[in-house]
């Protein structure tokens, strides 16, 4: 079992920033894969970015050139730096981790960037 907390959101200006973290803590030598997923109202949940345990890094290219996924593996947390925010990076933000075929999930953050 894995478990991921996820704090760091809020509501901030458009072009402004934000720090997500995702702490996870369990069997976290299972994992494979990390990653930012968020889900808009009305909308179905996407890939922000994600981090495999090789490091190899990927982004929704809505997000390229703004937001950076990073770990610290001390702390078992990962990141995800948000900056030049806009208003349809509004969403709920989840932590995900994939541990060969089961996927966990944090509770969610929100992120609200006003115009």
């Amino acid at each position: 079992q894995v478990q991921l907390v996820e704090s760091g959101g809020g509501l901030v200006q458009a072009g402004g920033s934000l720090r997500l973290s995702c702490a996870a803590s369990g069997s976290i030598f299972s994992i494979n894969v990390m990653g930012w997923y968020r889900q808009a109202p009305g909308k179905q949940r996407e890939l922000v970015a994600s981090i495999t345990s090789g490091g190899i890094t990927n982004y929704a290219d809505s997000v390229k050139g703004r937001f950076t996924i990073s770990r610290d593996n001390a702390k078992n947390t990962r990141y995800l730096q948000m900056n030049s925010l806009k208003p349809e990076d509004t969403a709920v933000y989840y932590c995900n981790a994939t541990s060969g075929i089961r996927d966990y999930w944090g509770q969610g953050t929100q992120v609200t960037v006003s115009s």
